[in-house]
């Protein structure tokens, strides 16, 4: 693009642009000749697909803002109306990030524009509220603005059909091709009113919900700290706590309320290094059973417990022993169905549902595939999601994950025992499956296509002294799974390991998960167990690191 077509593209987006904020920050731009800053906004679109669109704030096509929400917004009222919807309702939800009901409001806007029914929730809410509320009203679609945990400057634009789960393919293209097709915002009618903003009563309907993942009668006594993230999980996870009858959560005050600078974490997700210290800081001081965090969407669920032996006494689970123990936990009160797992996630959930007699499948990354997995009861991915009540919410739920496993932690507790024990006898009887992963943020999107180039064309032969027997190239896909973009490789030797290499749908990382089976005869061997797997995954992860050229 010569500066001049740059600078012709950059007129014409400002013309149209409806929002004063990126009109101002845009024309300052043109004005100033920032030619490098215009050619990084102008170098494409946002690309709409089945995460929908997630990107920085800002102004022009290659940024999230109100020119490029209401393009995604018609592109999808013109995909419904094409599938004989016209008339549907469309339910439209927000988190609290910077612009958030702004883009809400666009959206109710341009579908009653085009002919469908908006309704939009009444304030900035948890995910699962909008996904179970699709079901609830019978709309034919959703959207939620969000971007969930990433950083404080980015927003998303999450699509849900009728069934109440995310787009799949091909859905997603479809959409895309609706949104190409719009040449100018002026053809978009949107008019200043016509829309329905909800009351309470989804809310209320929701929360009536979250009762149906608990026993009636179990134990209700663990008592937690709890953490929003500066998100928008507190007011729903407190009032299902006490309408469960838990003990009211000790509250991290500091990242209780939304914020959407999310000013005491680095990246407001409660994997990420440094974002539980202020829950850890708060449980010290106040002692409880477990910690629970949302990360700002409150779509997914952290948990963390004592654990003598580290540094401030208490540990992160990884998504995966969480995983676990919500599917011992369902298997105990004699759940039947399917228990669906993304690939990346541990192998142990199929070792758990196979002993229980119990239907199991794996998907690919994301809980769009989860959710449409026939039968299904329950589903995990590893980061952090779980769908519990897919009946319910059809994606995964922060909230009633969060109140089933503190259900499990005051069984548990009547019993003397904690979570840790319970991951101690999963290991016991199907022995310890350890994981990890090795994530790799960049700034140059050209290393993660170098990185999997250099795996496709020179796989490894090997990993950490185990023999690499299989290495499939995802691409292809397989007989259960359709093709994507990754890599997997299975190894064998001393120990069983898998390894899975793909790109990040989300966020520009390259992200390589790892896991190591090692067998566990009796409690005594528990502690070797876990040193020798610490060191497996250590040397895999070099190798590997080695092997894409990292």
């Amino acid at each position: 693009m010569t500066q001049d077509d740059l600078l012709t593209r950059a007129q014409a987006w400002l013309a149209e642009d409806p929002d004063p904020e990126t009109r101002e920050e845009l024309a300052k731009l043109i004005g100033a000749g920032a030619t490098d800053e215009l050619a990084a906004r102008f170098a494409g679109t946002l690309q709409f697909g089945t995460a929908g669109l997630r990107g920085e704030l800002g102004a022009g096509p290659m940024r999230m803002n109100r020119s490029v929400v209401i393009r995604a917004a018609a592109g999808l009222a013109a995909y419904l109306r094409a599938k004989g919807q016209e008339g549907g309702l469309v339910v439209v939800g927000y988190d609290a990030r910077y612009k958030s009901a702004d883009f809400a409001r666009d959206t109710a806007a341009v579908m009653t524009g085009a002919g469908l029914r908006a309704a939009l929730l009444p304030r900035p809410l948890p995910t699962p509220v909008l996904a179970y509320a699709i079901r609830h009203l019978g709309a034919v679609a959703g959207v939620e603005v969000t971007a969930s945990h990433n950083p404080p400057r980015d927003n998303g634009y999450k699509v849900y059909l009728g069934d109440g789960s995310q787009i799949v393919p091909p859905a997603d293209a479809e959409i895309a091709a609706e949104i190409d097709a719009i040449r100018s915002l002026h053809d978009v009618p949107r008019p200043e009113a016509g829309w329905e903003t909800l009351g309470d009563e989804v809310l209320d309907a929701y929360l009536e919900r979250t009762d149906a993942v608990l026993t009636p009668g179990s134990p209700r006594t663990a008592r937690t700290v709890y953490t929003a993230m500066h998100g928008v999980g507190k007011d729903v996870l407190t009032a299902a706590f006490a309408r469960a009858g838990f003990p009211p959560p000790a509250l991290v005050a500091a990242q209780a309320e939304p914020d959407p600078a999310f000013p005491t974490v680095a990246f407001p997700n409660p994997e990420e290094p440094g974002a539980m210290d202020l829950a850890f800081e708060a449980a010290r001081a106040v002692d409880p059973d477990l910690i629970i965090a949302n990360d700002p969407d409150a779509d997914r669920c952290a948990v963390a417990v004592p654990d003598r032996t580290v540094v401030g006494g208490w540990r992160m689970l990884r998504g995966d022993e969480v995983g676990a123990l919500l599917a011992a936990h369902l298997v105990h009160k004699g759940a039947t169905g399917v228990f669906a797992e993304s690939i990346v996630s541990s192998s142990l959930l199929g070792r758990i549902a196979e002993a229980a007699g119990v239907g199991y499948e794996e998907t690919l990354t994301g809980f769009k595939w989860i959710a449409r997995v026939d039968g299904l009861r329950y589903g995990y991915e590893e980061a952090l999601g779980y769908c519990v009540d897919p009946e319910g919410v059809r994606d995964k739920d922060g909230i009633t994950a969060a109140l089933l496993v503190t259900e499990l932690a005051s069984v548990l507790k009547e019993q003397g025992r904690t979570l840790t024990d319970l991951l101690d006898d999963l290991a016991i009887e199907h022995g310890l499956h350890a994981t990890d992963q090795l994530s790799v943020r960049v700034e140059d999107l050209s290393v993660i296509a170098n990185a999997m180039t250099a795996l496709r064309e020179r796989p490894p032969a090997s990993l950490a002294g185990l023999t690499v027997v299989t290495a499939e190239d995802l691409t292809k896909g397989t007989e259960s799974l359709p093709p994507t973009d990754g890599l997997r490789y299975h190894l064998e030797g001393t120990y069983k390991a898998r390894v899975i290499v793909r790109p990040s749908g989300t966020e520009p990382k390259l992200k390589c998960y790892l896991e190591v089976v090692v067998p566990v005869a009796a409690a005594d061997d528990l502690a070797p167990a876990r040193a020798t797997a610490s060191d497996v995954l250590v040397a895999i992860k070099r190798d590997l690191s080695a092997a894409a050229g990292l």
